[in-house]
């Protein structure tokens, strides 16, 4: 083979290997809340000698800002604070050419993507990065059973179930518990949203209702009672409450009319008074100007006494 030739076969075969491979055997991976997960990353390169290895672990989420996890370069380990405490490195990832890691205490907030970085100088080119798919399961919370509608023979009424927390997203049913707790089929209509529709209820459909939410982690209860007694103490409960109204308006009325008339009578006391005094004063001042008036018989006698 002419020196050409062989040139070519080799620029052929060198354009045809990745100098570098990053690979994941697991693409999505599931997790229970609170436990661990071990998030794997495979490499492989050319390069034989390591010196120059960088790994970096990346995740992201909609609801999230991207951010780093881990970082190695030259036999050092970095782990972003956020995650100290839950990170285990991979262990001499050099030698064994893995780059895996391990997050301890997933919570909700741990689902997302993670991104695996390899990059060995002076392999540059090839595939250098795998993703994670995580999503972390959670058991759905205690649902909130609650009534809508006035329960009454012959009225529409709608039972409804939700739970707060759970991943994936659960699905709810209802069953009716007969005096001695045995489960019976509901006769209205249920959808997998936890909403339970009984038209034209009847006495027959009267008695304690459960709802059960579930998923692939595990499920929660809760129950309600549906009675005749539940009508009569929504009315009886709005009764009360309008009697305890009309009772503070009285008072707030009485309050202000006892007010108004309280200043009331202050004003006429303080006019009263006013107009006593000024009488007084009136009546004292022609008092000081009157003169006595000595009679003419008295005066005759004083004169005619010395003749005497």
């Amino acid at each position: 083979m002419c020196p050409t030739l062989r040139l070519l076969v080799l620029i052929s075969i060198t354009g045809c290997v990745e100098l570098i491979s990053v690979r994941t055997p697991q693409k999505h991976v599931s997790v229970t809340m609170g436990e661990s997960v071990l998030l794997q990353c495979l490499f492989v390169s050319t390069e034989e000698t390591t010196t120059a290895l960088t790994i970096q672990w990346d995740f992201g989420s909609p609801s999230t800002v991207p951010q780093q996890v881990y970082y190695y370069q030259a036999g050092q380990d970095v782990i972003t604070n956020s995650y100290k405490g839950r990170v285990q490195p991979p262990y001499s990832p050099g030698t064994t050419r893995n780059a895996s890691i391990s997050i301890s205490n997933m919570q909700p907030s741990d689902a997302g993507v993670y991104t695996c970085q390899v990059h060995n100088l002076p392999d540059v080119d090839g595939q250098s990065e795998a993703n994670v798919i995580v999503n972390v399961l959670e058991k759905p919370s205690a649902p909130y059973c609650s009534v809508h509608g006035d329960v009454e023979s012959g009225h529409l009424v709608t039972l409804t179930c939700h739970s707060e927390r759970g991943s994936p997203t659960p699905k709810y049913t209802w069953i009716r518990l007969d005096q001695t707790k045995t489960r019976r089929p509901v006769l209205g209509r249920a959808t997998e949203t936890g909403v339970l529709e009984i038209r034209n209820i009847s006495q027959f459909e009267f008695g304690e209702y459960q709802c059960t939410a579930t998923n692939a982690v595990g499920f929660s209860t809760c129950t309600i009672e549906l009675s005749a007694e539940v009508g009569d103490g929504v009315i009886a409960g709005a009764v009360i409450g309008a009697l305890l109204g009309c009772v503070l308006i009285l008072l707030v009325v009485w309050f202000i009319a006892h007010t108004l008339k309280k200043r009331k009578y202050k004003q006429v006391n303080r006019s009263e008074a006013n107009e006593m005094k000024r009488s007084a004063a009136q009546a004292q001042h022609p008092s000081d100007s009157v003169t006595v008036a000595t009679p003419a018989s008295n005066l005759h006698a004083e004169e005619d006494e010395p003749q005497a």
